[in-house]
């Protein structure tokens, strides 16, 4: 395994850093992107991004500018989402794989905008959403999922059945309605990070485990078109 360091530039003022885990032989790509309250270091990005290397999956993680740049509050939509941009088509030209081989990923608001250029931008492997935010805590009444209908990559989402940002019913009767029927893996008794009750009897190291076991297994699935 190898790790690179690579900055990437996102317009003509700003950079971020991003960290690449390169097996020896690899077929597919992850490129993950982290929450709106910790940047690539946090433990969540950090185990996902070294346990699904393990798999001989290439896996990318990067910051978005304003946690590279030391803010709390999230960049507007527009670098966000030209953030992304520009990490896939690092990616895309530095490993010359096929848009077919490559997953787009994200933690609560990175897997949101992942989302938005995967209805925006057809073609690519898959999308991975851990702990999607499908509304605000508390205003389940007002969903994010207006651009998920323009998705054409298949799609696996995450979701903890306590997680206060995505009331789960609501989720699976959106996922119903969708052209392209996602893949839906419950974390039981899981929070927006994961994390379970005590009653249920599992460390944070065994949720993860299933995590990484079961993204491993669904991008290992895709097949290049």
């Amino acid at each position: 395994m190898k790790q690179e360091n690579h900055r990437i530039k996102v317009n003509d003022s700003t950079e971020i850093s991003t960290v690449w885990l390169i097996p020896r032989q690899y077929q597919h790509a992850l490129i993950i992107a982290h929450g709106a309250g910790n940047d690539m270091h946090s433990g969540f990005i950090s185990t996902l991004h070294e346990g699904i290397a393990q798999h001989s999956i290439l896996t990318v993680k990067f910051n978005f500018p304003y946690m590279e740049q030391g803010r709390k509050a999230p960049d507007r939509p527009a670098v966000l989402e030209a953030t992304w941009q520009a990490v896939i088509d690092a990616v895309l030209e530095k490993t010359q794989l096929a848009p077919e081989k490559l997953i787009l990923s994200g933690k609560s608001m990175g897997g949101r905008y992942a989302s938005m250029i995967a209805a925006q931008r057809p073609g690519f492997g898959g999308v991975i959403l851990y702990g999607y935010p499908l509304h605000a805590a508390g205003k389940a009444d007002k969903l994010r999922a207006e651009h998920l209908p323009a998705i054409s990559a298949p799609m696996l989402f995450f979701q903890g059945t306590r997680d206060a940002l995505c009331d789960l019913d609501k989720l699976q009767a959106v996922l119903k309605t969708l052209p392209v029927h996602p893949d839906l893996h419950i974390i039981e008794g899981g929070d927006h990070s994961f994390k379970v009750l005590k009653r249920f009897n599992r460390s944070e190291q065994e949720v993860m485990d299933e995590v990484i076991a079961a993204s491993a297994t669904w991008i290992q699935g895709r097949r290049a078109g």
